[in-house]
Order: structure tokens, then sequence, then C-alpha cells
């Protein structure tokens, strides 16, 4: 019986599909609200950076999560969204790097999960249960 629960392919299928769908909702939110690219120009241009730098989260949040979901370059993918999310937490988060949220929990659980799943992808892979496995 727990001999069957031993599944590496199937456990990496989990980790892809569950960062890559639930990042891709991220982006397909700020692709229906365009205001909240806007908003992210202004952060990056806060920081002296390039405005057009605030495109890439549509690579982080749209195009990654899609090569995770359906396992094609899964590493590159992890990494893309690893650095998105270093990104977004540089932007929009370093006030709350170290506080607690009402709960108890680390107020950056959310992008934490995100930043983590995310780079155990660059170090798992994709599996055998992919487009392109590797």
């Amino acid at each position: 019986m727990l001999q069957a629960l031993h599944n590496d392919a199937v456990g990496k299928l989990i980790i892809r599909l569950s960062v890559g769908v639930l990042m891709l909702l991220h982006g397909i939110a700020k692709l229906l609200n365009p205001g909240s690219l806007s908003w992210i120009g202004d952060q990056v241009a806060s920081h002296g950076l390039p405005v057009f730098l605030a495109y890439g989260v549509l690579i982080g949040e749209v195009v990654a999560p899609l090569m995770a979901i359906v396992g094609w370059q899964t590493r590159i993918a992890g990494l893309l969204m690893v650095g998105n999310m270093v990104v977004a937490i540089f932007l929009a988060h370093t006030g709350e790097l170290f506080a607690l949220g009402r709960s108890g929990g680390w107020a950056l659980e959310l992008q934490g999960m995100f930043l983590f799943s995310a780079l155990a992808l660059v170090f798992l892979g994709s599996g055998r249960l992919a487009v392109r496995p590797d």
C-alpha cells in the first residue's frame, strides 16, 4: 500500500499544476485589469527602473505558469516565476518581509509559497508526466 504512494512523477505534476495554475490566475487578473500593470509600472519607476520592465510580470505570471502546467522547459519556467516573485517582494512587500499577519502566520505566506514552490520546480524539473520531461 505505502509503496503505491511513492510516485515522484505524480508529486512533480501536483507541484507544477499547483504553482502554475495559481500563479496563472494572478496573471489573468492583470490581463483583465490593465490598471494593475500601470500600478506595477509606477512601482518599477519609483525604484528608478524603466517602466517597460512592468510587462515582465506577464512573463512571470502568464508565460512561465503555462510552461510549467504543460511541462515544457519546467526548470526555466520555475526560474522565471522565482524571478517574478523576488521582484514582487522587492517592489511591493519589503515592509512585510519580517511581519506576521493577523492570524499569526508570515505576512508573505502566499508570496513565499509561490517563490519556494517555483524554486522546487527549478531543482525537480517536470517529471515524466509532461509534454517534454526533463
